[in-house]
């Protein structure tokens, strides 16, 4: 496969792409226990955008893994996992923002968020922050207990982990390393993103 593009997310922040129908998006982290959050968006129509809920219905589980299918708001295939080296990966906490460190952290002041990245990058392709939905976040270690309570864990992912998914039609994606250091065992660390496929495609 022809490498398309490749992309050294930072610590705490992120980036936009177009993404072609069956190129292969793979998302890996480097140095381990590294979380992140992916949105996206039909090319031709933005109000298609990847859907938590329809994804989570059609697959019937809330860990998505390899084989599994992530679909938009219109129930339209828009990536297959087809490879996974970590397992496991959350699709029900929205990005972290502002109000969520606020709120949940007592953090008075600016603080880097996934919410204000994936805006701040996506927002050349016309797609702004409160068009933003529920992220695909991957290598987060979120477990539902009996209760209803989710606990969060470190990331399962070591230091070149990865998944791989295949665009299902022609996307806008966002991708953000997590500012969050909860989620990511205390330390914000890059994400590395590659892009593979034909170039005719």
């Amino acid at each position: 496969m022809t490498r398309i593009a490749r992309y050294h997310v930072e610590a705490q922040t992120g980036v936009g792409f177009l993404l072609k129908q069956e190129q292969l998006l793979t998302i890996i982290d480097p140095q381990g226990e590294q979380s992140g959050d992916l949105v996206a968006f039909g090319q031709t129509d933005k109000t298609e955008w990847l859907s938590s809920g329809r994804s989570i219905d059609y697959n019937g589980t809330i860990y998505l893994t390899t084989g599994h299918v992530l679909y938009s708001n219109r129930s339209t295939a828009m990536f297959t996992i087809v490879e996974d080296t970590v397992g496991k990966h959350d699709f029900l906490f929205a990005s972290c923002s502002p109000e969520m460190f606020r709120r949940e952290y007592r953090i008075e002041g600016y603080h880097p968020s996934c919410f204000e990245n994936l805006g701040k990058n996506l927002a050349p392709f016309g797609i702004t922050g409160d068009r933003l939905p529920t992220s695909f976040n991957f290598f987060m270690n979120a477990s539902v207990l009996p209760t209803g309570a989710i606990k969060i864990a470190p990331p399962l992912s070591r230091p070149g982990g990865f998944v791989r998914l295949r665009a299902e039609m022609d996307l806008i994606v966002g991708i953000s390393a997590c500012s969050a250091p909860g989620c990511n065992n205390g330390t914000c660390k890059p994400i590395d993103v590659e892009i593979t496929g034909s170039m005719s495609t």
